[in-house]
């Protein structure tokens, strides 16, 4: 072979090895743009699953005292400190009726929702350990004057169930009803409603509980022998509503199933690894966020996401469930009412 035709071979070579090259960068740079659009979608779609309610603008400054935040000390390596300090959470299940999945998994009428599940989650100050109190939703109270969207406000009423608070004025009326009770204050609010409960659990795989009874409820179509099932989203959502088929019937049994359901859920997405599945950790975010209502301060990914990086050091160990001590009701067998002075030592300790 002559010089020239080693140069023309070698000249050859190397205009495919540019043109691979170029090829290669192309398809790298396709496959990033494409990424970076996905995930790019991917938020946009998860903030847009989230509704939320201005609480605070519509209730002022006539509400209990907010703790002190403090954010990471100064000089942290974090370049995005998250808060410490104690919080408080109102977290309600809506029995909403709104939207086909809700009406085919039992809901309320959409003109008259009720908050079917109401707790307190209370986090300490150095956000490792939790303590959530469950106010049963037939407890008596005093429903302040709240306002309403129309511009409007209600009127107080005196001796009412305390899930009417929602049925009356919505997330606001709520969180001012629970402080009224209380006397702490709600720093945010959250809501689930029935087909985003179920599709949460059905993201997270399932989950495990064992029930110390049979229940047999016809009207939440659960029928469970004593011990550990695992179930879907629906079973769950049904676990959590059911409450002729346990005890007496009351509002408390159904609580004691709740806070045993809210001990096997936290359990599931600690033991999860979502961090290592990024698919499956995009189909929790998806449920978790559908069918969710929060106060403005979280109504977006990146505040929800700021807000669980706080709780690293919460494990489901340290989460303590408790119910709000009460008493049958003087004016009706089948109410109760806050059990004094218990009550209130226990929400002074939250505050």
């Amino acid at each position: 072979m002559t010089r020239h035709e080693e140069q023309g071979d070698t000249g050859r070579r190397t205009g495919r090895r540019s043109k691979g090259l170029r090829i290669a960068g192309l398809t790298l740079t396709g496959t990033l743009v494409l990424a970076a659009a996905a995930a790019g979608w991917a938020y946009w779609h998860l903030n847009h699953n989230i509704t939320s309610v201005d609480i605070d603008s519509a209730l002022g400054d006539d509400r209990p005292a907010r703790a002190m935040l403090t954010p990471a000390p100064a000089g942290s390596a974090d370049a995005s400190p998250v808060p410490t300090g104690s919080l408080n959470i109102l977290v309600l299940g809506s029995d909403s009726r709104s939207g086909a999945a809700n009406r085919e998994l039992g809901g309320g009428d959409s003109e008259g929702a009720r908050s079917d599940t109401a707790m307190v989650v209370h986090l300490d100050a150095g956000r490792t350990a939790a303590t959530v109190v469950s106010i049963p939703r037939d407890t008596l109270v005093t429903r302040p004057s709240c306002p309403l969207g129309s511009g409007r406000t209600s009127a107080p009423a005196y001796g009412v169930m305390f899930n009417s608070a929602y049925a009356v004025g919505g997330p606001v009326c709520a969180v001012k009803t629970a402080e009224t009770l209380t006397g702490v204050r709600m720093d945010h609010y959250l809501e689930i409603d029935f087909s985003g409960f179920a599709r949460l659990v059905d993201a997270l795989g399932g989950v495990d509980v064992t029930t110390g009874q049979d229940i047999d409820d016809d009207l939440s179509h659960l029928h469970l022998a004593a011990g550990t099932h695992h179930l879907d989203g629906t079973r769950a959502l049904a676990l959590a509503r059911t409450r002729h088929g346990i005890g007496d019937g009351s509002d408390l049994g159904r609580i004691g199933l709740q806070q045993t359901l809210v001990k096997a859920l936290l359990e599931q997405v600690f033991d999860a690894g979502l961090l290592t599945d990024p698919a499956r950790l995009y189909r929790v975010a998806d449920a978790a966020t559908a069918g969710l209502t929060t106060d403005t301060a979280l109504d977006s990914l990146g505040e929800l996401m700021s807000l669980g990086r706080s709780l690293e050091g919460l494990t489901a160990d340290r989460v303590t469930t408790v119910t709000m001590p009460v008493v049958t009701a003087p004016s009706d067998p089948n109410r109760v009412i806050p059990e004094e002075p218990r009550a209130s030592r226990l929400w002074a300790s939250l505050r």
